[in-house]
């Protein structure tokens, strides 16, 4: 630490980050930030080689890492992605350039998405898009239905894996597009040709704060199960506690996008590792892709709210009339499992869900003889 205070002092540079070594090569690397750093437009990178060598519905654009290359990740190999830091870093921004270049680069045939917006104005533009599957999800509870409505969609694909007798979405779709897979004679059930389903949640303390069991439980078996199947969950916080980000989340998680960050304490529970409170804000992230423990530096990509406007008028205007899968925010009563109908039944807004609540409450206040918010919400 004060070595890299001595280097910082003597190059003028608001912080550096000593990278020691450098993977495969016998060196060891000291960033230095720039002082005027290069705006990185998601245009530029859509339009760049490493673009047209991502092929994969899923690739998604992240930004330039420190030799200018234009970074993509693969949600399909990543399979998740948790998001991270502090307010103003970037996160909302980053998360924007990955939603669009997915709208840039796929057809509502390809790729379904759903998006739960608890701040209500970062993906209020998206409304209407042929790519979603409900409305952008603005409450709290009902985005918990969403995120249960995923687990459900995933056990039934998984059903339909095991009778068609193939491992993964992408050998059922190829065998689909071959014309292999049909229903048994007399069966009335129609197959159809899976979508890759990304759910984005903005913000997930405020989902924490009101149902933390069932978010932490239908998040941890998306994240276990759903990769097989073609679902694949964005998750991004801008506080990163142990209570938001547990243990069950950041162990099925492992790809992580840490942004600047105020303590080395904040940049462990992200990446589980220092390197996070050194970046300087404005879309500069660590990137842990998951299948290496070394964090990638990258400058995040910048979109701006009339370029995303265009791109969702011109799928708005392919597709003028959207139709919503019912049930996605809870609508329909849940047929699932008791988790999924846990979710669904004690956010109904009853009297009767009010009194079981406060009755299981109660029990556990007496029981462990303790009683706080915090710890309600955790149990």
């Amino acid at each position: 630490t004060s070595l890299q205070k001595d280097i910082a002092y003597s190059l003028a540079a608001v912080d550096v980050r000593i990278l020691a070594p450098i993977p495969g090569r016998s060196a060891i690397g000291i960033e230095v930030p720039n002082s005027s750093r290069q705006l990185v437009a998601l245009g530029d990178l859509m339009a760049s080689a490493e673009a047209k060598a991502a092929s994969h519905p899923l690739d998604v654009a992240i930004g330039k890492d420190i030799s200018g290359r234009s970074v993509f990740l693969n949600l399909a190999t990543t399979p998740h992605l948790l998001i991270a830091g502090a307010t103003g870093a970037g996160k909302s921004s980053g998360i924007n350039c990955i939603i669009t270049s997915l709208l840039m680069r796929t057809t509502p045939d390809q790729v379904k998405l759903i998006l739960v917006d608890p701040k209500q104005v970062e993906m209020g533009q998206y409304a209407r898009l042929p790519h979603l599957l409900t409305q952008p999800v603005n409450n709290p509870r009902k985005a918990a239905n969403a995120l249960s409505w995923a687990v459900r969609e995933m056990e039934k694909r998984y059903d339909v894996l095991y009778e068609m007798g193939y491992r993964d979405i992408t050998g059922y779709n190829a065998a689909f597009d071959r014309g292999e897979i049909t229903p048994e004679p007399g069966s009335d059930r129609v197959l159809e040709r899976m979508k890759y389903i990304v759910v984005v949640v903005d913000e997930l303390n405020d989902l924490m704060m009101v149902a933390a069991r069932d978010v932490e439980e239908s998040i941890t078996r998306i994240a276990q199960k759903a990769r097989a199947v073609g679902i694949h969950l964005i998750v991004a916080t801008q506080r990163p506690s142990v209570n938001v980000i547990t243990g069950v989340i950041k162990a099925n998680i492992p790809a992580r996008m840490a942004f600047a960050v105020s303590s080395q304490m904040d940049s462990r529970v992200i990446l589980d590792q220092i390197g996070a409170e050194k970046l300087v804000g404005r879309g500069d992230m660590l990137l842990l892709p998951g299948n290496t423990s070394v964090a990638q530096r990258i400058q995040g990509c910048w979109v701006t709210e009339d370029e995303v406007r265009k791109v969702v008028a011109h799928w708005r205007k392919q597709a003028p009339e959207v139709e919503y899968v019912k049930g996605v925010e809870g609508d329909e009563p849940s047929t699932g499992s008791a988790a999924g109908s846990a979710i669904t039944d004690s956010y109904g807004g009853g009297d009767d869900d009010d009194e079981a609540l406060l009755r299981q409450a109660i029990e556990l206040v007496v029981r462990s003889q303790l009683g706080s918010t915090s710890m309600l919400q955790r149990k």
